[in-house]
């Protein structure tokens, strides 16, 4: 992971249980829980705003952060879940797992796609499909990707990028061990339907000959 671990600010929650749940709702706040790390649970709660900004800007639960909570020593947790309102969909709940550096633990990683303009398929009119936006990788707490890159430079249309043809970071590997589609460059639909319609005049042609061969005899 590029950069400083972000830091991510939170209060010790006193009480437990749906009361005291409400209760930090009223006041503002999330509620939440950290686990993990042989260390007894630690109930927090995290200011509303700071955290829907953090959801707003992406990748919150692929992010390692140094969660500080006064009175406690600073902990590397990663986002487990975060549970939302099912009308407003406004986080209600998040649940942090302590980390250590070396911990192995599997994430969804986006995929970023290079030199679109540069692949031949493109340029006849082709179209990028993905398949996955995202790709489940087990990496190291310490060292998590930003991101997977895939390079479309010399792909045409048809052409398919798999996992194996990627370059992974260095310490990831896919939880998934056969070779998958991220993404293929498909024709564009009019080239498709022309092609089929020819196909189609070509058989047509051909039946005409074969009926007219047995009208000759």
């Amino acid at each position: 992971m590029a950069g400083e671990i972000p830091d991510l600010v939170a209060l010790e929650r006193t009480g437990t249980g749906k009361g005291a749940a409400r209760q930090a709702r009223r006041d503002g706040m999330v509620p939440g829980i950290v686990f993990g790390g042989d260390k007894d649970p630690l109930p927090i709660q995290i200011p509303f705003n700071e955290l829907f900004k953090r959801l707003k800007a992406g990748r919150f639960k692929s992010t390692l952060f140094n969660l500080k909570v006064e009175g406690q020593e600073d902990v590397r947790v990663i986002c487990r879940d975060v549970q939302r309102d099912v009308v407003k969909d406004l986080p209600t709940h998040l649940d942090l797992m302590r980390l250590r550096r070396t911990t192995k633990i599997a994430l969804f990683i986006p995929v970023e796609f290079l030199n679109e303009a540069d692949a031949p398929g493109i340029k006849k009119g082709g179209v990028l499909t993905v398949v996955r936006p995202e790709v489940e990788l087990v990496c190291t707490a310490g060292d998590i990707p930003e991101k997977i890159t895939v390079d479309l430079t010399g792909m045409n249309i048809n052409d398919v990028a798999t996992i194996s043809s990627v370059e992974l970071p260095a310490g990831t590997k896919p939880t998934i061990d056969r070779d998958f589609v991220i993404a293929n460059i498909s024709a564009p639909t009019g080239l498709t339907t022309s092609e089929d319609e020819d196909e189609g005049g070509e058989e047509a042609e051909v039946e005409a000959v074969e009926v007219e061969e047995e009208a000759e005899e």
